[in-house]
């Protein structure tokens, strides 16, 4: 995620930077077809603004379901940050030797808590990890340059800004060896990790550790992760319609192949001066377009490792903070912070 207020003319240079040279070029080479009389025909400008008027529409409605797309998860891990911290409050509160025959030790209650908050953080960095995991639409996995440019970004503009090797071993910090080599075995370990949570507060409630209705409130609670996992699953096994995903780069290109034919004529009429405007304004009409269809394009999926993503690590770290102090540990990692203006 983006958190700085502005954008430097740096950073849209190494963003767009290419785009704006290949439009340079073709408008250059356009105009110098026209220049040397090459080419006398012309394209009508009237025809042209209603294929950009239509373009600018259908781009437009590609970005706003993006955002939409954008938005929505974000709300998700809004609502897994606050569940989570109920879970804390439950775990805290609710397991208690009020309801059992056979009392337990202090030491063996805080064990208990801490079991279960420490496999709650392992579900959250096992959900992250399983959300990056690239799928065949994203542009990481495409051929040519455009993978090669994703994987560019997501090392300087994303996943790549941050020190992973914590990450790497979480579920080793907070599972044990045992649990953790059954667990991440399974296809899907997030959702094995919340059944495990499910069984053990079975086998608290046969302890009397928790009655009825706490059992019930806490597995409400579990319920409402999966809810929220398969949320964010939807969002990243189901891609932005591909009708909408790629007729509009379709339409972008057709109306930048059209432009420099009417613009480039149209604007020699005024001499010298506006055959020499002629390629930097097409070409700045054209970056426009390039543009509004790039941003779309890149914000559809917002678990893909780059800048535009949800910031999942900043929000999972937020989490194991939290619950780390309702245990009583002072000894916390550090917040996740932006680097270059990217939040991971």
């Amino acid at each position: 995620m983006q958190v700085d207020k502005t954008v430097s003319f740096s950073k849209i240079l190494k963003w767009t930077g290419v785009h704006m040279i290949w439009l340079l070029v073709f408008s250059g080479v356009v105009a110098a077809l026209y220049r040397f009389g090459f080419l006398e025909f012309m394209i009508p400008w009237l025809p042209i603004s209603v294929i950009g008027t239509a373009v600018a529409f259908y781009v437009g409605f590609k970005n706003n379901q993006s955002y939409d797309r954008m938005w929505e998860a974000r709300k998700i891990w809004g609502g897994i940050v606050n569940d989570s911290r109920t879970w804390g409050m439950y775990v805290d509160n609710f397991i208690t030797n009020l309801f059992a025959d056979d009392k337990v030790s202090k030491k063996e209650l805080q064990a208990i808590k801490q079991r279960l908050m420490y496999r709650h953080i392992a579900w959250l960095y096992a959900h992250r990890s399983q959300l990056l995991v690239p799928t065949s639409w994203e542009h990481v996995s495409q051929g040519g340059h455009v993978a090669k440019r994703a994987r560019y970004y997501q090392k300087k503009f994303g996943v790549g800004l941050v020190d992973d090797e914590y990450t790497r071993t979480e579920l080793k910090n907070f599972l044990p060896q045992e649990e953790h080599d059954r667990l991440i075995a399974n296809v899907n370990t997030a959702t094995q990790i919340i059944n495990e949570q499910s069984r053990d507060l079975k086998q608290l409630r046969e302890q009397g550790l928790i009655e009825d209705f706490r059992h019930m409130e806490m597995a409400n609670v579990l319920k409402s992760f999966y809810t929220l996992q398969g949320k964010n699953e939807r969002i990243k096994k189901f891609p932005l319609p591909r009708q909408y995903a790629n007729m509009s780069r379709i339409f972008v290109r057709i109306f930048i192949f059209l432009l420099p034919f009417s613009m480039v004529p149209e604007l020699m009429r005024l001499g010298e001066t506006g055959f020499w405007l002629s390629v930097p304004i097409t070409a700045l009409i054209g970056w426009v377009y390039v543009m509004m269809e790039l941003v779309g394009d890149y914000s559809e999926n917002p678990f893909q490792g780059m800048g535009n993503d949800i910031p999942m690590l900043s929000l999972c770290r937020v989490i194991e903070i939290d619950l780390r102090e309702m245990l009583g540990e002072t000894d916390l990692p550090p917040s996740v912070e932006a680097k270059k203006g990217i939040l991971m």
